[in-house]
């Protein structure tokens, strides 16, 4: 609660116990807890008269319920697939365009050396 350390606390009642003494030391460490358990009734009760603990809970679930909503959304992965079926469409029409160049290439030598052998 209150995130104090091993040195804060020794530090703190080395203080307590030179400013209140070793006599009242437990007295006041008493006195000290009950008003810590008072003040955490308080605000538990406050918390319940004001309806905190289901707000807060509302808005963890509608935290929740938009996390869930941007995943859903999330168009990434379908931007990706539709890029690599691109890719692969792109990949396969240059296939085809290289192997019918490669073929009028074939043909093209093919008719030079029967117009050079024709000659």
């Amino acid at each position: 609660m209150f995130n104090i350390g091993m040195m804060e606390l020794v530090l703190i009642l080395l203080v307590a116990f030179l400013v209140v003494g070793p006599k009242d030391l437990p007295k006041v460490a008493r006195w000290i807890a009950r008003q810590i358990k008072n003040l955490r009734k308080l605000v538990r009760e406050v918390k319940k008269e004001t309806g905190w603990d289901d707000l807060a809970a509302e808005f963890k679930d509608t935290g929740d319920e938009i996390r869930g909503t941007l995943k859903e959304a999330d168009i990434r992965t379908e931007l990706q697939q539709a890029a690599q079926s691109v890719e692969q469409e792109i990949k396969s029409v240059q296939d085809e365009v290289d192997a019918a160049t490669q073929q009028i290439k074939t043909e093209t030598k093919s008719i030079q050396s029967d117009l050079e052998g024709g000659n």
